[in-house]
């Protein structure tokens, strides 16, 4: 029924809706009179704010038409490579000779299926793009998938995992952004046991729920205090008709939303003001980026209860991955076994979703890596956002993922081998990077702390 509810409520509230559209536009005409007035601006700010959190967010595009590589525009396409009933795999496809995109690693990144859309990452994408072939997981809205295409639980979450890198054939580094931390782990792990040869080169995770006992967060607390069957009795509902998934059970993107929201209300209802005063002043490149971010923000998706509760119970309840309880279809997964693929961990110091050290907590796992595959940073000053998207991300951490990357994959042979020009543009100003060598120098990690963030060099983990 709270499906249902959320429906009748949305449809109730679409005259008035209607109604403030129509005032604002009124008022926004440069034909009315009233339209530079204080009573008419007022007017058209107060319609605006009450549209924009009444309405209904659709999916995003992700748009990204053009990059700039070697100092010129590249143009940019999007085209789906491979797909099931509850995932696509697009690939960002750049108008360059083939030579040159084969020199640059591939990166398969891997959108959090949390409520928001894969779009989420579209800043991640772009800063990606100049340097690499990037691939990303578009995870699909439950209420769209027909109850015909079956379940999808956490086991399939793997079971996509292996798939797609078995697509890619291991010419690959995934980087797994929050949430799906555990099961690219977790799937990296069945293959490097099963010798597949498709394992990826590298294995990046940022932000990632791997052990929730460290340093817990007011969302780890909340779902080991109320415990699975909590959640299953109070935020599990089958989707409404007329949508396609009709009869599916779902924990509704609504309210995934309102959780987030609600940790941080004061921010977004201050946000909310700022517009309203934004817009009176005409403001309108601060009212632009708002209107921007919460376009993004407030479009979420529904995830089928099934995949949800099996991550509250495995990933927050009991802890199954660091307790060597983590099981795929019955057979135990042991990071231990990973002894090719390399492991880099990223977290932000002002964290408030992953705490700090819950996903460092990886590499207490990989006990089959050496110490020279192992790689931390942690990054002071910084959200869970901050450390996938925004100026930080480009800056600091988006240099160091390509010195991780190229430092193991086979394409640095390549990059050493094109012109000095073509080399200094190819790979992001970082220092400890000799465009001469392509080498890639670290600290010793013997005179510094784990774990401890020392811009601008990554910093490897003690044995």
């Amino acid at each position: 029924m709270l499906y249902h509810l959320y429906e009748m409520s949305h449809v109730a509230l679409r005259p008035a809706r209607a109604v403030a559209e129509s005032m604002r536009y009124l008022f926004e005409s440069p034909f009315n009179p009233f339209t530079h007035t204080p009573v008419g601006r007022h007017t058209a700010a107060a319609c605006e704010v009450f549209e924009r959190t009444t309405r209904r967010y659709d999916k995003p595009i992700f748009g990204i038409e053009t990059t700039e590589i070697d100092r010129r525009a590249v143009a940019v396409t999007e085209e789906v490579v491979w797909q099931r009933p509850f995932c696509r795999l697009i690939h960002f496809r750049r108008d360059l000779p083939a030579e040159e995109c084969a020199a640059h690693p591939r990166i398969l990144l891997v959108a959090p299926m949390s409520g928001h859309f894969a779009t989420l990452l579209r800043g991640t994408v772009e800063t990606l793009l100049p340097h690499h072939e990037v691939y990303i997981t578009d995870w699909q809205d439950a209420r769209s998938v027909p109850l015909a295409s079956g379940r999808f639980a956490l086991d399939d979450y793997i079971d996509y995992m292996r798939e797609m890198l078995t697509f890619l054939r291991g010419d690959v580094h995934v980087f797994a952004v929050c949430q799906p931390s555990i099961p690219a782990l977790a799937a990296v792990s069945l293959m490097e046991e099963d010798n597949d040869p498709n394992a990826p080169l590298s294995l990046i995770l940022a932000g990632g729920p791997v052990d929730t006992r460290v340093n817990p967060t007011a969302v780890n607390k909340l779902a080991v205090e109320n415990g699975t069957d909590w959640f299953k009795s109070h935020v599990i509902t089958a989707v409404p008709w007329p949508y396609a998934g009709a009869g599916r059970s779902v924990y509704p993107g609504f309210l995934q939303l309102s959780g987030f929201m609600s940790m941080n209300l004061d921010r977004h209802t201050n946000a909310h003001k700022d517009l309203f005063l934004h817009l009176i002043k005409g403001d309108g490149d601060s009212a632009e980026k708002h209107r921007e971010f919460y376009d993004e923000y407030l479009a979420v998706m529904d995830l089928t209860a099934e995949f949800y509760l099996d991550t509250i119970d495995a990933v927050f309840v009991r802890h199954a991955l660091p307790n060597g309880e983590l099981t795929h279809r019955g057979r135990r997964v042991d990071p231990s076994k990973i002894e090719r693929t390399a492991l880099m961990t990223i977290e932000g110091e002002k964290d408030d979703i992953t705490g700090v050290g819950q996903c460092r907590a990886a590499h207490d796992l990989a006990t089959g890596l050496s110490s020279d595959q192992k790689f931390h940073v942690e990054c002071t000053g910084v959200g869970h956002y901050g450390i996938f998207n925004g100026s930080r991300f480009r800056s600091e951490i988006a240099p160091r993922i390509a010195q991780f990357v190229r430092t193991f994959d086979p394409r640095a042979e390549m990059i050493a081998r094109q012109p000095a020009v073509s080399r200094l543009s190819s790979v992001p100003p970082v220092v400890g990077f000799d465009p001469a060598s392509v080498a890639f120098t670290f600290s010793p990690a013997n005179d510094l702390l784990p774990g401890m963030y020392t811009p601008p060099e990554i910093i490897p983990l003690k044995s």
